[in-house]
Protein backbone atom coordinates (compact mmCIF):
# COMPACT_ATOMS: atom_id res chain seq x y z
CA UNK A 1 0.00 0.00 0.00
CA UNK A 2 1.15 3.53 -0.79
CA UNK A 3 0.23 6.86 0.78
CA UNK A 4 0.62 10.39 -0.59
CA UNK A 5 1.69 12.98 1.97
CA UNK A 6 1.67 16.59 0.79
CA UNK A 7 3.06 19.70 2.42
CA UNK A 8 0.71 20.50 5.30
CA UNK A 9 0.14 22.52 8.44
CA UNK A 10 -0.95 20.37 11.37
CA UNK A 11 -2.58 21.01 14.72
CA UNK A 12 -5.14 19.63 17.13
CA UNK A 13 -5.50 17.03 19.83
CA UNK A 14 -4.89 13.30 19.54
CA UNK A 15 -4.13 10.36 21.79
CA UNK A 16 -1.02 8.25 22.09
CA UNK A 17 -1.56 4.60 21.24
CA UNK A 18 -0.77 2.07 23.98
CA UNK A 19 2.86 1.05 24.30
CA UNK A 20 3.98 -1.85 22.14
CA UNK A 21 6.89 -2.62 24.46
CA UNK A 22 4.70 -2.76 27.55
CA UNK A 23 1.97 -4.70 25.76
CA UNK A 24 4.35 -7.47 24.65
CA UNK A 25 5.66 -7.90 28.18
CA UNK A 26 2.23 -7.69 29.81
CA UNK A 27 0.71 -10.33 27.51
CA UNK A 28 3.58 -12.75 28.10
CA UNK A 29 3.58 -12.00 31.85
CA UNK A 30 -0.14 -12.79 31.89
CA UNK A 31 0.73 -16.00 30.08
CA UNK A 32 3.21 -16.92 32.80
CA UNK A 33 0.44 -16.26 35.35
CA UNK A 34 -2.55 -18.44 36.17
CA UNK A 35 -4.83 -15.72 34.85
CA UNK A 36 -4.68 -11.95 34.42
CA UNK A 37 -6.33 -9.08 32.58
CA UNK A 38 -4.38 -6.61 30.44
CA UNK A 39 -6.09 -3.22 30.23
CA UNK A 40 -5.62 -0.87 27.25
CA UNK A 41 -3.30 -3.16 25.25
CA UNK A 42 -1.97 -2.24 21.84
CA UNK A 43 -3.51 -4.62 19.34
CA UNK A 44 -1.15 -4.66 16.36
CA UNK A 45 0.57 -7.11 14.07
CA UNK A 46 3.45 -7.56 16.53
CA UNK A 47 1.42 -7.94 19.69
CA UNK A 48 -0.95 -10.38 18.01
CA UNK A 49 2.14 -12.55 17.44
CA UNK A 50 2.77 -12.59 21.19
CA UNK A 51 -0.89 -13.46 21.83
CA UNK A 52 -0.58 -16.42 19.44
CA UNK A 53 2.56 -17.60 21.23
CA UNK A 54 0.81 -17.56 24.62
CA UNK A 55 -2.03 -19.59 23.10
CA UNK A 56 0.46 -22.02 21.55
CA UNK A 57 1.96 -22.63 24.99
CA UNK A 58 -1.42 -23.67 26.37
CA UNK A 59 -2.80 -20.32 27.46
CA UNK A 60 -6.05 -18.80 26.30
CA UNK A 61 -6.23 -15.19 25.10
CA UNK A 62 -9.78 -13.81 25.07
CA UNK A 63 -10.05 -10.82 22.72
CA UNK A 64 -13.84 -10.55 22.91
CA UNK A 65 -13.72 -7.58 25.28
CA UNK A 66 -11.25 -5.47 23.29
CA UNK A 67 -14.10 -3.08 22.45
CA UNK A 68 -13.80 -1.86 26.04
CA UNK A 69 -10.01 -2.11 26.06
CA UNK A 70 -9.64 -5.38 27.93
CA UNK A 71 -7.64 -8.50 27.07
CA UNK A 72 -8.30 -11.51 29.30
CA UNK A 73 -5.62 -14.18 29.55
CA UNK A 74 -5.81 -17.64 31.09
CA UNK A 75 -2.13 -18.37 31.42
CA UNK A 76 0.00 -21.50 31.33
CA UNK A 77 0.94 -20.87 34.98
CA UNK A 78 4.70 -20.83 34.66
CA UNK A 79 5.16 -23.99 32.62
CA UNK A 80 4.44 -23.78 28.90
CA UNK A 81 3.09 -26.76 26.98
CA UNK A 82 4.90 -28.01 23.90
CA UNK A 83 3.17 -26.27 20.97
CA UNK A 84 1.22 -28.36 18.49
CA UNK A 85 2.78 -26.48 15.59
CA UNK A 86 5.54 -24.05 14.65
CA UNK A 87 5.10 -20.58 16.18
CA UNK A 88 5.16 -17.96 13.41
CA UNK A 89 6.32 -14.66 14.93
CA UNK A 90 5.96 -12.93 11.53
CA UNK A 91 7.94 -9.65 11.79
CA UNK A 92 8.06 -9.38 15.58
CA UNK A 93 11.60 -9.64 16.88
CA UNK A 94 10.38 -8.88 20.41
CA UNK A 95 8.01 -11.84 20.30
CA UNK A 96 10.73 -14.14 18.98
CA UNK A 97 13.26 -13.25 21.65
CA UNK A 98 10.89 -13.25 24.60
CA UNK A 99 9.28 -16.50 23.46
CA UNK A 100 12.66 -18.18 22.87
CA UNK A 101 13.27 -18.27 26.62
CA UNK A 102 9.66 -19.24 27.36
CA UNK A 103 9.80 -22.13 24.89
CA UNK A 104 13.05 -23.30 26.46
CA UNK A 105 11.12 -24.02 29.68
CA UNK A 106 8.97 -26.71 28.04
CA UNK A 107 9.74 -30.43 28.35
CA UNK A 108 9.73 -30.85 24.57
CA UNK A 109 10.77 -28.61 21.69
CA UNK A 110 9.36 -25.36 20.29
CA UNK A 111 10.11 -24.18 16.75
CA UNK A 112 10.05 -20.42 16.08
CA UNK A 113 10.17 -18.72 12.70
CA UNK A 114 9.03 -15.53 10.99
CA UNK A 115 9.20 -13.51 7.80
CA UNK A 116 12.30 -12.75 5.74
CA UNK A 117 13.25 -9.75 7.86
CA UNK A 118 12.90 -11.60 11.14
CA UNK A 119 14.93 -14.53 9.84
CA UNK A 120 17.84 -12.15 9.23
CA UNK A 121 18.07 -10.83 12.81
CA UNK A 122 20.64 -12.06 15.33
CA UNK A 123 19.72 -14.37 18.22
CA UNK A 124 23.06 -16.07 18.80
CA UNK A 125 23.87 -14.68 22.27
CA UNK A 126 20.41 -15.66 23.54
CA UNK A 127 20.75 -19.19 22.14
CA UNK A 128 24.18 -19.51 23.78
CA UNK A 129 22.71 -18.34 27.09
CA UNK A 130 19.82 -20.82 26.96
CA UNK A 131 22.27 -23.68 26.36
CA UNK A 132 24.47 -22.50 29.24
CA UNK A 133 21.40 -22.51 31.50
CA UNK A 134 20.52 -26.13 30.77
CA UNK A 135 18.13 -25.80 27.83
CA UNK A 136 18.39 -26.68 24.18
CA UNK A 137 18.66 -23.84 21.69
CA UNK A 138 19.62 -24.10 18.04
CA UNK A 139 19.41 -22.14 14.83
CA UNK A 140 18.35 -24.54 12.09
CA UNK A 141 20.82 -22.88 9.71
CA UNK A 142 23.58 -22.68 12.31
CA UNK A 143 23.88 -18.91 11.92
CA UNK A 144 22.13 -17.68 15.07
CA UNK A 145 19.07 -16.68 13.07
CA UNK A 146 15.55 -18.11 12.91
CA UNK A 147 14.13 -20.68 12.44
CA UNK A 148 15.01 -21.58 16.04
CA UNK A 149 14.51 -24.78 18.01
CA UNK A 150 14.36 -24.43 21.80
CA UNK A 151 13.26 -26.55 24.77
CA UNK A 152 14.37 -29.34 27.10
CA UNK A 153 13.42 -27.67 30.39
CA UNK A 154 15.70 -24.69 30.96
CA UNK A 155 16.86 -25.08 34.56
CA UNK A 156 18.49 -21.74 35.38
CA UNK A 157 21.80 -20.72 36.92
CA UNK A 158 24.39 -18.06 36.08
CA UNK A 159 25.26 -16.96 32.56
CA UNK A 160 27.52 -14.37 30.93
CA UNK A 161 26.36 -12.63 27.77
CA UNK A 162 27.01 -9.43 25.78
CA UNK A 163 24.76 -6.47 26.47
CA UNK A 164 25.34 -4.58 23.24
CA UNK A 165 23.39 -6.74 20.76
CA UNK A 166 19.84 -6.63 22.13
CA UNK A 167 18.37 -5.78 25.52
CA UNK A 168 15.56 -8.20 24.62
CA UNK A 169 17.90 -11.11 25.41
CA UNK A 170 18.05 -9.89 29.02
CA UNK A 171 14.30 -9.37 29.14
CA UNK A 172 13.63 -12.91 27.86
CA UNK A 173 15.84 -14.53 30.50
CA UNK A 174 14.51 -12.44 33.37
CA UNK A 175 10.91 -13.30 32.50
CA UNK A 176 11.63 -17.02 32.18
CA UNK A 177 14.06 -17.14 35.10
CA UNK A 178 11.40 -16.23 37.65
CA UNK A 179 9.61 -19.56 37.12
CA UNK A 180 12.70 -21.81 37.05
CA UNK A 181 13.80 -23.64 40.18
CA UNK A 182 17.26 -22.05 40.34
CA UNK A 183 16.51 -18.57 39.04
CA UNK A 184 18.85 -16.83 36.61
CA UNK A 185 21.75 -14.46 37.20
CA UNK A 186 22.98 -12.53 34.16
CA UNK A 187 26.51 -11.12 34.06
CA UNK A 188 26.86 -8.62 31.22
CA UNK A 189 30.16 -8.75 29.38
CA UNK A 190 29.66 -5.41 27.62
CA UNK A 191 27.68 -2.25 28.16
CA UNK A 192 23.92 -2.75 28.03
CA UNK A 193 22.47 -0.98 25.00
CA UNK A 194 18.82 0.10 25.04
CA UNK A 195 18.89 -0.16 28.83
CA UNK A 196 15.52 1.60 29.34
CA UNK A 197 13.82 -1.38 27.71
CA UNK A 198 15.10 -3.59 30.54
CA UNK A 199 13.81 -0.93 32.95
CA UNK A 200 10.40 -1.44 31.32
CA UNK A 201 10.72 -5.18 31.89
CA UNK A 202 11.61 -4.72 35.55
CA UNK A 203 8.65 -2.35 35.96
CA UNK A 204 6.21 -4.82 34.40
CA UNK A 205 7.58 -7.76 36.38
CA UNK A 206 7.23 -5.77 39.59
CA UNK A 207 3.59 -5.05 38.72
CA UNK A 208 3.08 -8.82 38.28
CA UNK A 209 4.67 -9.54 41.67
CA UNK A 210 8.05 -10.71 40.37
CA UNK A 211 11.20 -9.33 42.02
CA UNK A 212 14.35 -8.58 40.00
CA UNK A 213 17.64 -7.57 41.60
CA UNK A 214 20.24 -5.41 39.90
CA UNK A 215 23.80 -6.55 40.53
CA UNK A 216 27.17 -4.91 39.95
CA UNK A 217 27.51 -6.75 36.64
CA UNK A 218 23.92 -7.29 35.54
CA UNK A 219 20.70 -8.72 36.93
CA UNK A 220 19.43 -11.56 39.11
CA UNK A 221 15.94 -13.00 39.32
CA UNK A 222 15.14 -15.61 41.96
CA UNK A 223 13.40 -18.80 40.91
CA UNK A 224 10.16 -20.20 42.25
CA UNK A 225 8.24 -16.94 41.82
CA UNK A 226 4.65 -16.60 40.61
CA UNK A 227 3.17 -14.03 38.24
CA UNK A 228 0.12 -12.30 39.73
CA UNK A 229 -0.69 -8.61 39.19
CA UNK A 230 -2.35 -6.67 42.01
CA UNK A 231 -6.11 -6.96 41.63
CA UNK A 232 -5.59 -9.40 38.76
CA UNK A 233 -5.12 -6.59 36.21
CA UNK A 234 -2.37 -4.56 34.55
CA UNK A 235 -2.87 -1.30 32.60
CA UNK A 236 -0.61 -0.50 29.62
CA UNK A 237 0.68 3.11 29.41
CA UNK A 238 0.90 5.23 26.24
CA UNK A 239 3.70 4.60 23.76
CA UNK A 240 6.42 7.26 23.54
CA UNK A 241 7.97 5.70 20.45
CA UNK A 242 4.69 6.47 18.67
CA UNK A 243 4.34 9.82 20.43
CA UNK A 244 7.66 10.79 18.84
CA UNK A 245 6.11 10.95 15.35
CA UNK A 246 3.18 13.06 16.55
CA UNK A 247 5.43 15.43 18.47
CA UNK A 248 7.83 15.64 15.52
CA UNK A 249 4.91 16.44 13.20
CA UNK A 250 4.01 19.33 15.49
CA UNK A 251 7.62 20.50 15.64
CA UNK A 252 8.07 20.65 11.86
CA UNK A 253 4.55 21.45 10.60
CA UNK A 254 2.61 23.31 13.33
CA UNK A 255 2.82 27.09 13.40
CA UNK A 256 4.93 28.63 16.15
CA UNK A 257 2.74 30.17 18.82
CA UNK A 258 -0.24 28.00 17.90
CA UNK A 259 -1.74 25.24 20.02
CA UNK A 260 0.22 22.85 17.83
CA UNK A 261 -0.20 19.13 18.25
CA UNK A 262 -1.41 18.06 21.70
CA UNK A 263 -0.96 14.39 22.60
CA UNK A 264 -2.99 12.91 25.45
CA UNK A 265 -1.91 9.74 27.23
CA UNK A 266 1.75 10.78 27.46
CA UNK A 267 2.29 9.79 31.10
CA UNK A 268 5.83 9.41 32.45
CA UNK A 269 7.13 5.82 32.57
CA UNK A 270 10.36 3.86 32.25
CA UNK A 271 10.31 4.33 28.47
CA UNK A 272 13.60 5.69 27.23
CA UNK A 273 11.84 7.27 24.27
CA UNK A 274 10.50 10.00 26.56
CA UNK A 275 13.86 11.48 25.54
CA UNK A 276 12.11 12.84 22.42
CA UNK A 277 10.74 15.63 24.60
CA UNK A 278 14.24 16.83 25.47
CA UNK A 279 15.53 16.28 21.92
CA UNK A 280 12.83 18.43 20.31
CA UNK A 281 13.18 21.07 23.02
CA UNK A 282 16.95 21.27 22.43
CA UNK A 283 16.33 21.56 18.69
CA UNK A 284 14.18 24.65 19.29
CA UNK A 285 10.60 23.35 19.03
CA UNK A 286 7.93 24.69 21.37
CA UNK A 287 7.49 21.78 23.79
CA UNK A 288 5.31 21.68 26.90
CA UNK A 289 4.83 18.45 28.84
CA UNK A 290 2.33 18.32 31.68
CA UNK A 291 3.49 15.07 33.24
CA UNK A 292 0.70 14.90 35.80
CA UNK A 293 -1.99 15.28 33.14
CA UNK A 294 -0.09 13.15 30.61
CA UNK A 295 -0.42 15.91 28.02
CA UNK A 296 2.36 16.80 25.58
CA UNK A 297 2.19 19.85 23.29
CA UNK A 298 4.53 20.37 20.33
CA UNK A 299 4.63 23.30 17.91
CA UNK A 300 7.13 24.77 15.50
CA UNK A 301 10.08 26.98 16.22
CA UNK A 302 13.51 27.87 14.86
CA UNK A 303 14.86 24.34 14.61
CA UNK A 304 18.61 23.78 14.81
CA UNK A 305 20.67 20.62 14.57
CA UNK A 306 22.12 19.00 17.68
CA UNK A 307 24.01 15.82 18.61
CA UNK A 308 21.94 12.95 19.99
CA UNK A 309 23.26 9.69 21.44
CA UNK A 310 20.71 6.92 20.71
CA UNK A 311 22.51 4.13 22.57
CA UNK A 312 19.51 3.76 24.85
CA UNK A 313 16.84 4.98 22.42
CA UNK A 314 17.38 3.24 19.06
CA UNK A 315 13.76 3.60 17.97
CA UNK A 316 14.10 7.39 17.95
CA UNK A 317 16.71 7.46 15.19
CA UNK A 318 14.23 7.66 12.28
CA UNK A 319 12.23 10.44 13.98
CA UNK A 320 15.31 12.50 14.84
CA UNK A 321 16.70 12.05 11.33
CA UNK A 322 13.47 13.34 9.78
CA UNK A 323 13.42 16.42 12.02
CA UNK A 324 17.13 16.95 11.37
CA UNK A 325 16.41 17.23 7.65
CA UNK A 326 14.27 20.29 8.42
CA UNK A 327 16.52 21.89 11.04
CA UNK A 328 19.26 24.39 10.34
CA UNK A 329 22.79 23.07 10.65
CA UNK A 330 23.90 19.50 11.31
CA UNK A 331 22.07 16.90 13.35
CA UNK A 332 24.48 14.17 14.44
CA UNK A 333 22.99 10.89 15.63
CA UNK A 334 25.73 8.91 17.34
CA UNK A 335 26.19 5.50 19.00
CA UNK A 336 23.75 3.99 16.53
CA UNK A 337 25.43 0.86 15.15
CA UNK A 338 22.89 -1.39 16.93
CA UNK A 339 20.08 0.41 15.08
CA UNK A 340 21.22 -1.47 11.98
CA UNK A 341 19.87 -4.70 13.52
CA UNK A 342 16.18 -3.79 13.57
CA UNK A 343 13.43 -4.66 11.05
CA UNK A 344 15.78 -3.14 8.53
CA UNK A 345 19.12 -1.33 8.73
CA UNK A 346 17.48 1.89 9.89
CA UNK A 347 20.68 3.91 9.64
CA UNK A 348 21.14 3.22 5.93
CA UNK A 349 17.39 3.28 5.29
CA UNK A 350 16.97 6.81 6.63
CA UNK A 351 20.13 8.01 4.90
CA UNK A 352 18.99 6.70 1.53
CA UNK A 353 15.30 7.60 1.74
CA UNK A 354 15.89 11.13 3.06
CA UNK A 355 18.43 11.50 0.27
CA UNK A 356 15.66 10.82 -2.26
CA UNK A 357 13.79 13.78 -0.75
CA UNK A 358 16.78 16.07 -1.18
CA UNK A 359 18.41 15.79 2.24
CA UNK A 360 22.19 15.90 2.47
CA UNK A 361 23.27 13.00 4.68
CA UNK A 362 26.59 11.49 5.74
CA UNK A 363 26.54 7.91 6.99
CA UNK A 364 29.18 6.11 9.08
CA UNK A 365 28.95 2.75 10.83
CA UNK A 366 27.92 4.22 14.18
CA UNK A 367 26.90 7.74 13.18
CA UNK A 368 24.34 9.43 10.94
CA UNK A 369 24.72 13.12 10.17
CA UNK A 370 21.91 15.07 8.52
CA UNK A 371 23.05 18.37 7.04
CA UNK A 372 19.78 20.23 7.39
CA UNK A 373 21.21 23.57 6.39
CA UNK A 374 22.31 22.10 3.07
CA UNK A 375 19.03 20.27 2.46
CA UNK A 376 15.95 21.32 0.54
CA UNK A 377 13.21 18.70 0.77
CA UNK A 378 11.19 18.01 -2.37
CA UNK A 379 8.48 15.37 -2.64
CA UNK A 380 9.52 12.07 -4.18
CA UNK A 381 8.64 8.38 -4.03
CA UNK A 382 10.29 6.76 -1.01
CA UNK A 383 10.32 3.21 0.34
CA UNK A 384 9.22 2.41 3.89
CA UNK A 385 11.45 -0.70 3.68
CA UNK A 386 8.74 -2.87 5.28
CA UNK A 387 9.50 -1.04 8.53
CA UNK A 388 6.81 0.79 10.47
CA UNK A 389 9.23 3.32 11.96
CA UNK A 390 10.78 4.22 8.61
CA UNK A 391 7.34 4.78 7.06
CA UNK A 392 6.14 7.03 9.90
CA UNK A 393 9.36 9.05 9.99
CA UNK A 394 9.20 9.63 6.24
CA UNK A 395 5.63 10.87 6.68
CA UNK A 396 6.97 13.53 9.07
CA UNK A 397 9.47 14.65 6.43
CA UNK A 398 6.72 14.61 3.82
CA UNK A 399 4.77 17.22 5.80
CA UNK A 400 7.38 19.86 4.92
CA UNK A 401 8.72 18.63 1.58
CA UNK A 402 7.74 20.75 -1.40
CA UNK A 403 5.07 18.91 -3.36
CA UNK A 404 3.93 15.36 -2.65
CA UNK A 405 5.82 12.49 -1.07
CA UNK A 406 4.69 8.96 -1.92
CA UNK A 407 5.48 6.36 0.73
CA UNK A 408 5.40 2.69 -0.23
CA UNK A 409 4.86 0.04 2.42
CA UNK A 410 2.51 2.36 4.30
CA UNK A 411 0.55 -0.61 5.66
CA UNK A 412 3.43 -1.60 7.94
CA UNK A 413 2.44 1.04 10.50
CA UNK A 414 0.10 -1.72 11.74
CA UNK A 415 3.08 -3.14 13.61
CA UNK A 416 2.97 -0.45 16.31
CA UNK A 417 0.51 2.36 15.40
CA UNK A 418 -2.37 0.94 13.34
CA UNK A 419 -4.29 4.25 13.31
CA UNK A 420 -1.29 6.40 12.35
CA UNK A 421 -2.57 7.56 8.96
CA UNK A 422 -6.02 8.34 10.34
CA UNK A 423 -4.58 10.34 13.23
CA UNK A 424 -2.26 12.26 10.91
CA UNK A 425 -5.21 13.08 8.66
CA UNK A 426 -7.30 14.24 11.63
CA UNK A 427 -4.47 16.60 12.64
CA UNK A 428 -4.84 18.33 9.26
CA UNK A 429 -2.17 16.57 7.23
CA UNK A 430 -2.89 16.11 3.55
CA UNK A 431 -2.79 12.30 3.38
CA UNK A 432 -4.37 10.36 0.54
CA UNK A 433 -4.35 6.80 -0.74
CA UNK A 434 -2.56 6.12 -3.99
Amino acid sequence: MKKHVSQSTVGGRCRAPPSKSYTHRAILAAGYADEATVEDPLVSADTRATMRAVSAFGGKVDRSHLDVGTLRVDGFDGRPDVPDDVIDCENSGTTTRLVTAAGALADGLTVLTGDDSLRSRPHGPLLDAVRALGGRAESTRGNGQAPLVVGDSLSGGTVSMPGDVSSQFVTALLMAGAVTDAGIEIDLETELKSAPYVDITVEVLDAFGVDVERTDSGFRVAGGQSYSPAGGSYAVPGDFSSVSYLAAAGAVAAEAGSEGVVVDGAQPSAQGDTAIVDVLDRMGAEIDWDRDAGELRAAGGELSGIEVDVGDTPDLLPTIAAVGAVADGDTRIVNCEHVRLKETDRVSAMAEELGKLGAEVTEAQDRLTIHGGDSSLVGAEVDGRGDHRIAMALAVAGLVADGTTTISGAEHVDVSFPDFWTVLDELGANVTDV
